[in-house]
């Protein structure tokens, strides 16, 4: 999540300064409230199954957004072997583990490799190198999620990994618009601070202690590494987006979330904290 540490500047016929926050705020909480219900209702339903049908779907228009924006360089990866591999992924994670995950990877990409074979020699390389990056970049650690989902605490588990990676947002954002003064990686993102990942760390590592011992009746201290263990993918997950969007050359992966922009700027913290948080819970929690 960007971080504005620009000063509100009221544009010329205009009466009202835009938000600092640099969106529409009350539009974007009412988004992310409801993200949050569609993803909590089936993750505690008596079907849990029904959750992995959201991974599934998330995963089909994050994947869809990343190759159309990645077309825009003249990369061409094969969105169908995608989207299928994709599936095979997210459900071969719930059903039959990490080993199924990593044969689902591979096999996604010798079906790219495949499917490219029908065009000319061409961009062969680039084209595979685009399709291996999307398959691993959102199916591949969207699986992480899958494989949380699993054990008897698994809608616990879900719930700490991605309201953690929430409260680095939150704890980046507010600290960010109020006290942001310092660029954090001005080349790449700008508008993110040093007080703002301040906040985030104080936010992460809060909420990771009070996670673990409402959710898990685990140590405190096991929570404080989790939180910033959390920030820091979750950070570095978001400024890699960033990189790859001022790579491309545009400021949102679509524009199907009102104040969001694409359901990929939702995802770009949560995807590399995944595999991190299924880690460090799994070791934590035996």
């Amino acid at each position: 999540m960007a971080i504005d540490i620009t000063p509100a500047v009221t544009p010329a016929g205009t009466d009202k300064p835009p938000s600092r926050a640099g969106r529409n705020l009350p539009i974007a909480i009412l988004v992310g409230l409801s993200l949050g219900a569609l993803i909590t209702v089936p993750l505690y339903s008596p079907y849990r199954w029904t959750f992995i049908v959201v991974l599934v779907g998330a995963m089909g228009v994050a994947t869809s957004e990343m190759v159309k924006a990645l077309r825009t360089l003249g990369a061409q990866p094969p969105l169908a072997p995608l989207l299928v591999g994709g599936v095979a992924m997210i459900v071969l994670a719930y059903q039959e583990g990490s080993e199924a995950l990593f044969v689902g990877l591979v096999l996604t990409v010798l079906g790219c490799l495949v499917w490219r074979l029908a065009d000319p020699a061409e961009g062969y390389l680039r084209d595979v190198a685009a399709s291996t990056f999307t398959a691993v970049y959102v199916p591949f650690l969207l699986g992480f999620a899958a494989l949380m989902t699993v054990p008897p605490d698994g809608p616990r588990r879900v719930t700490a990994y991605i309201a953690t990676v929430v409260c680095s947002d939150v704890g980046g954002y507010a600290a960010g618009v109020l006290f942001g003064k310092h660029p954090m990686a001005p080349s790449i993102s700008p508008k993110k601070s040093w007080e703002g990942f301040a906040g985030s760390v104080l936010f992460c590592a809060g909420a990771g202690a009070i996670f673990f011992v409402t959710l898990f009746d685990a140590s405190p201290l096991l929570g404080v590494v989790f939180g910033l263990a959390v920030v820091a993918t979750a950070t570095l997950g978001d400024l890699g987006e960033s990189m790859v969007k001022r790579d491309i050359g545009i400021k949102d992966m679509g524009s199907l979330l009102p104040g969001h922009g694409g359901l990929m700027d939702r995802l770009d913290s949560l995807l590399p904290t995944a595999p991190v948080a299924f880690l460090l819970l799994s070791l934590f929690l035996a």
